[in-house]
């Protein structure tokens, strides 16, 4: 699941941003079309996030089972100091912008912004988020918590957040914390990365968060949960559609299900049909037919290694400049820079 954040990886054109916004439907209908007519269906976890699915994950990131968010918290508070002073420009009175992708409520960046503001650091926070809503409360919240913050807020996805970084005059430092970069797949997360590094000059940083490969059952039951949250979360998809579009799923003829595979480190969560059926949708005007058994894969969430990161950043034009782990070594945020510099 998308961690600690509402996050989208799909970049729209103009056009289809401005007939979206008269039909907010719209680019939901043509994604369950194009993905439940594949041979193996999928629907992207981006849809998650109504308010139901983002009460939800409130909830998973407060189970026993689910560690992330946790332990990045937690590591961002015992290497507070070092990270911050990767972050600052060599010269600590040059300003910089501080600009994070998917920025959510900003908790764990908030440990970041208070050791950069009690060390006299002379920044802009630019918090990016798709959510209008998210950025007001995390503008409200900061406000009350940091009065001296100059922040920024940005409505946007992160290819529009990609060229406001690059029109950005000074350093940089780009954050995309969490664990989202696990949520693409790896020819995404290479594209991802490649236009990251693009912009970037050898003065910027990027610090993004990486959920490392560890004990197998740890990882899976974090994505199936002892209280069943973490299988409301991906029903929650199904209520969805059922609302939106006039779909009939039908859930007590569905199972949630999650494999995790220690040899590529992906998590894979599906909704599986449990006997042969078939969907009508009503907004669509169509029916989709599902065997028994047969699977939605509804999100990855891959977990990496200190040599695999390398080896994803190097293919990108990225190098490591700093690694950060926890106690533990759950969890890695991990300081980039362009290589050859």
């Amino acid at each position: 699941m998308p961690h600690d954040s509402t996050v989208s990886t799909v970049a729209t054109a103009p056009a289809a941003t401005t007939a979206a916004a008269a039909d907010p439907n719209l680019l939901l209908r043509e994604h369950v079309r194009e993905g439940l007519s594949r041979p193996f269906k999928a629907l992207s976890s981006m849809y998650f996030y109504d308010d139901e699915g983002s009460r939800l994950f409130q909830q998973i990131m407060a189970l026993p089972e689910y560690y992330p968010t946790r332990t990045e918290f937690a590591l961002l508070t015992r290497h507070r100091a070092a990270i911050a002073r990767a972050l600052r420009p060599q010269n600590p009175a040059e300003p910089f912008f501080l600009l994070e992708l998917g920025a959510g409520d900003g908790l764990k960046t908030k440990i970041l912004l208070r050791e950069l503001l009690e060390n006299g650091a002379d920044f802009t926070y630019v918090p990016v988020d798709i959510s209008a809503a998210a950025l007001a409360g995390l503008a409200t919240s900061l406000q009350a918590e940091l009065p001296g913050l100059r922040v920024e807020p940005v409505v946007a996805d992160y290819a529009d957040a990609l060229g406001l970084m690059a029109a950005r005059p000074g350093r940089k430092a780009v954050l995309f914390l969490g664990s989202n970069i696990g949520n693409f797949s790896p020819e995404e997360r290479h594209q991802f990365l490649a236009d990251l590094a693009r912009p970037l000059t050898p003065n910027d940083r990027l610090l993004i968060g990486f959920d490392l490969q560890k004990d197998p059952r740890l990882i899976r039951a974090a994505y199936d949960d002892s209280q069943g949250v973490t299988a409301a979360f991906n029903f929650n998809l199904l209520h969805r559609l059922n609302r939106e579009l006039g779909a009939d799923f039908d859930l007590a003829h569905w199972q949630h299900y999650t494999d995790y595979n220690p040899l590529t480190g992906a998590v894979r969560s599906f909704l599986a049909s449990t006997r042969a059926q078939t969907v009508h949708f009503a907004e669509l005007g169509w029916s989709v037919d599902f065997r028994a058994w047969e699977m939605i894969h509804t999100e990855n969430s891959f977990k990496f290694t200190q040599p695999g990161i390398e080896e994803i950043a190097q293919a990108a034009g990225l190098t490591t400049a700093d690694f950060f782990t926890d106690e533990q070594d759950y969890f890695a945020d991990v300081i980039l820079r362009r290589a050859g510099h």
